[in-house]
């Protein structure tokens, strides 16, 4: 029973893995340049981390200090 499920288990992940490597194929785009592609100048090392990582934790505060500061909730219990 047990190398059944390990079976199945294996067969889903490498169905899984296939599936997106071949919905990843028009990744693969820019390797071929269309008419009419004019791509701008690429990001820095900077520039993509704060863009896809300080950006997105500085929304995150913001967002969550905003809720804990405007939660005027009265109904809490007391902490003892």
């Amino acid at each position: 029973m047990d190398k059944k499920n390990a079976l199945r288990a294996g067969a889903v992940a490498a169905g899984t893995t296939l599936m997106m490597l071949l919905m990843s194929s028009p990744a693969f785009a820019a390797l071929h340049r269309d008419d009419g592609d004019d791509p701008g100048s690429g990001l820095s090392v900077l520039d993509t981390l704060g863009l896809f990582v300080l950006a997105p934790i500085v929304l995150f505060a913001v967002i969550a200090g905003l809720v804990m500061v405007l939660d005027r909730s009265t109904d809490r219990p007391k902490k003892v």
